[in-house]
């Protein structure tokens, strides 16, 4: 007999199947779930329940403050370099051999090359605890003679030196006088300076204004509005001191800031053009009067918490 595929148009036909009939095919079973405990869910991600374990911060095992000083005349600034000498890369590779295994070193600010430092202040992720006095220690032996850790405490675990940071301090050494031992700390100016109409001038700094006059290539900042907190002035032998502080500082403002107050007390500059540049108005190149890095210093960088600014003085003295 032949049996026809009826439900086909172009149906053909078929012949019975001959020998034992086939074999069914085995339905797959889905396996039982097994009960395992849940992660625990919480700020510092999830975590096994068995076997339990001490609680790991979000950043690493250990958290630390670092205050640092440097004298930067050799390195090309604070951040760390491939191709130069940074003073992050020198800090790193000293601690490293200390026995500290880092996993980060963040600064608060990246001071330029030739800048100097007495309070930097970075925050340090280590893989696990240490004794950090000892450490401080051994990595000062190990470090060059022109920069030294000043302190290493421990912190929170959530402490980041740049976004936790209140304000900033600057302090800027202009001497009037040679100095054979401070050259590296001063930017020698030859001319008569006039103290009071300096002074006059940097009076309209503080408060918010936009310094994109003041600024290395502004139009790559996010914002060029700063608030400046406050400026002092001061004569302490043969130097002239200008402390600028903010909360932040636009790359290579000071400096351009003192050029600019220096140009008013040698005459180049009235007060009323100094005070229409803070205000963003005119086409005067103020990049032609910044500053050279051997006289800036980052004096203090403040947190919650921290002593206030004491009176201003000289970093490194010039008699006169």
């Amino acid at each position: 007999p032949i049996a026809f595929l009826a439900s086909c148009d172009d149906a053909r036909p078929m012949r019975p199947p001959s020998g034992p009939p086939p074999i069914p095919p085995k339905r797959y079973k889905k396996p039982k779930p097994v009960d395992r405990p849940r992660p625990a869910q919480g700020r510092e991600g999830a975590r096994s329940s068995a076997p339990p374990r001490s609680p790991q911060p979000t950043f690493g095992a250990a958290n630390y403050r670092l205050t640092v000083e440097y004298e930067g005349t050799r390195y090309r600034g604070w951040q760390k370099q491939q191709n130069a000498r940074s003073v992050a890369g020198e800090l790193e590779a000293a601690l490293a051999q200390a026995g500290a295994e880092v996993r980060e070193l963040g600064g608060a600010g990246r001071t330029d090359a030739g800048v100097h430092a007495v309070g930097q202040v970075a925050h340090l992720r280590l893989a696990r605890a240490i004794d950090a006095e000892a450490v401080r220690r051994a990595a000062n032996d190990l470090l060059p003679a022109d920069i030294h850790i000043r302190s290493l405490v421990r912190a929170p675990d959530r402490f980041h030196a740049r976004h936790d940071a209140v304000s900033r301090s600057y302090v800027y050494q202009i001497s009037r006088r040679r100095s054979a031992l401070a050259k590296r700390s001063v930017w020698w100016v030859k001319r008569p300076l006039d103290l009071a109409a300096m002074g006059r001038a940097a009076a309209v700094l503080p408060g918010p204004h936009d310094f994109h006059l003041f600024c290395e290539r502004p139009d790559e900042q996010t914002s060029t509005k700063v608030v400046v907190e406050r400026v002092d002035l001061a004569e302490e032998g043969a130097l002239i001191l200008i402390r600028l502080v903010a909360s932040h500082f636009l790359w290579k403002m000071v400096r351009r800031v003192v050029g600019a107050l220096v140009e008013v007390g040698s005459g180049g500059l009235t007060v009323q053009e100094f005070e229409e540049l803070v205000a963003g108005e005119g086409s005067i190149a103020t990049a032609e009067w910044t500053a050279p890095p051997s006289g800036l210093f980052l004096e203090a960088v403040l947190y919650e918490g921290d002593e206030p600014l004491g009176p201003l003085a000289s970093i490194v003295p010039v008699p006169d």
